[in-house]
């Protein structure tokens, strides 16, 4: 091996020990939801898998946060065990809305309820509602009302 290939390889060496030996950077949808554990008490954040990151509040039986993807910025999913949400749900709704969106938390608050409002006999079990550059999603059933909150990519 001749001395100039021999630093070449050394020098590769160090580059990629180097390189391994810094952190990883948390991505986008980590640091999000860090910032929603900092902003909501009682908030426990479970593992990033699969582009979402589930979360933990007693005002919900799950909730989960939606990274980015090719239609959508970000999205909060929430499910409740009964058919009227309580107070807390929608309180929880819109301080997680607010922080992941930056909109206002009582346009939120006013959104959700407003479409877990029109789930019922005559307008159907499935509602799809948008509400300040947000599309809300309700869904009712006797099990229970879920509600998934993004923004499209395209505002």
């Amino acid at each position: 091996m001749t001395t100039a290939r021999l630093t070449a390889a050394l020098a590769f060496a160090a580059l990629a020990a180097a390189v391994a030996s810094t952190p990883a950077r948390a991505d986008a949808c980590e640091d999000l939801a860090a910032l929603l554990k900092s902003q909501i008490d009682g908030l426990a954040l479970g593992k990033p898998a699969a582009n979402h990151i589930e979360l933990a509040h007693s005002a919900v039986s799950r909730a989960s946060l939606g990274c980015a993807a090719r239609n959508v910025t970000n999205e909060v999913f929430l499910a409740t065990d009964s058919r009227k949400p309580s107070d807390a749900f929608y309180d929880f709704a819109a301080r997680a809305g607010a922080v992941v969106f930056t909109v206002p938390s009582d346009d939120i608050r006013r959104g959700v309820r407003r479409c877990v409002g029109r789930i019922g006999l005559f307008r159907g079990y499935d509602i799809a509602t948008r509400y300040r550059s947000l599309d809300i999603h309700c869904s009712g059933a006797k099990t229970g009302t879920t509600v998934t909150i993004s923004r499209p990519r395209d505002t």
